[in-house]
C-alpha cells in the first residue's frame, strides 16, 4: 500500500491507495516540522492516525509533502517520526511546494503558489522545484495568506478600526479579548494556525466594501512581493493551492489578469492529484 500526505501548518491530508479499492483519506493536525519536534509529530500520528495505525504493517510506501520540509534536518524530523510509526515503509519526505508542483504543473513548467495558512512560491521546470527568496513566515512573511488576512482582522477589531456593522459581527462571532489574543499568540504554539482560523470571516462579509479592500491589500501583496519576483512570470502558467486561492479564487483571478499574470490551476487540495501523480510516476518506472 502507498500513502501520500499533504501537510500545512493546520492540517495533514492522507490518502492511503488500496489495491482494487478506493483510496481512502484522513486527516490530522498539521505536521510542520519548524513548531513540531519528532516526538510531538509521533504523538500525532498516535493520536489521530486512526486506521492508518491499525494498517501501518500494510504500508510499504510513504511521500510526505510539507510545509517547513525544505531542508534536509526538517526532512529528517518528518522522516524519524514517520518510522516509528510505519517501520517496514519506504519513506520519501519533500517540501509541499514539492507536492503543490506535482499536482498542478504536473510535468509542465509553470509557477506554484501556495496560499493556505501561509503563503509561498516556486518555479517548477516539468521536474524540480526552484524556491526564491520568499517563504519568510508568518512573522515576516505570508502575504496573501490565511495567517495575514487574520492578523489584519484581529488588529482592525482591537484597534476599532472595523465598520461599525462588521465590528458588531466579528464580535459575536468570536467574543475576543486583548488578553485572549495576547495569550494565543505570543503564549501558546501554532500561533500562526490560530490566526489564520479567523480568515473564514472574509466569506462571511465577503461583498462588503471593507472585505473586498482588504482582500484585493492581501492578495495583490503577494502578487507584488512573490510572483513578480520572478523576471519572466508572465511567460508560464501561475498555479494556485490552497484554501485561500480556491475560496477567494475570483478577486485572485481579477487581480491576476489586471497585473498580466497568466492563471492556472486553482485547487484547494492537492492531495488527490499528488496521489495520481505518485501512482503514475510509479507505474512509469515500473515499465522501464
Amino acid at each position: 500500500m502507498i500513502l501520500v500526505a499533504d501537510s500545512g501548518s493546520s492540517k495533514t491530508d492522507w490518502l492511503l491507495a488500496i489495491p482494487q479499492q478506493e483510496a481512502q483519506q484522513f486527516r490530522t493536525a498539521g505536521l510542520n516540522p519548524y513548531f513540531l519536534s519528532e516526538k510531538e509529530i509521533v504523538k500525532v500520528l498516535q493520536d489521530q492516525g486512526g486506521e492508518m495505525i491499525t494498517r501501518a504493517a500494510e504500508i510499504t510506501e510513504i511521500y510526505f509533502f510539507g510545509a517547513g520540509c525544505s531542508s534536509p534536518d526538517r526532512h529528517e524530523i518528518v522522516s524519524n517520526a514517520l518510522s516509528v510509526i510505519f517501520p517496514k515503509a519506504f519513506i520519501s519526505v519533500d517540501s509541499d511546494l514539492l507536492g503543490s508542483a506535482y499536482a498542478t504543473c504536473g510535468h509542465e513548467k509553470g509557477l506554484c503558489c501556495v496560499l493556505g495558512t501561509g503563503s509561498n512560491i516556486s518555479y517548477f521546470d516539468g521536474e524540480n522545484i526552484f524556491e526564491g527568496k520568499r517563504g519568510l513566515g508568518y512573522v515576516l512573511g505570508d502575504e496573501g495568506s490565511g495567517t495575514w488576512f487574520g492578523k489584519r482582522l484581529i488588529t482592525d477589531f482591537l484597534y476599532g478600526n472595523m465598520p461599525e456593522g462588521i465590528q458588531r459581527k466579528f464580535e459575536h462571532e468570536y467574543h475576543l479579548t486583548r488578553e485572549m489574543v495576547i495569550k494565543n499568540v505570543y503564549q501558546k504554539p501554532g500561533g500562526n494556525s490560530y490566526l489564520a482560523s479567523f480568515a473564514k470571516f472574509l466569506s462571511g462579509i465577503r461583498g462588503t466594501a471593507y472585505a473586498q479592500s482588504l482582500l484585493n491589500e492581501g492578495l495583490l501583496e503577494f502578487i507584488e512581493t512573490n510572483i513578480k519576483s520572478y523576471p519572466h512570470y508572465n511567460r508560464y502558467k501561475c498555479n494556485f493551492v490552497g484554501s485561500i486561492a480556491y475560496v477567494f479564487a475570483d478577486e485572485l483571478d481579477a487581480l491576476c489578469k489586471a497585473n498580466g499574470v497568466r492563471t492556472g490551476k486553482v485547487i484547494r487540495q492537492p492531495i488527490y492529484d499528488l496521489l495520481h501523480f505518485i501512482l503514475e510516476k510509479n507505474q512509469d518506472l515500473a515499465d522501464l
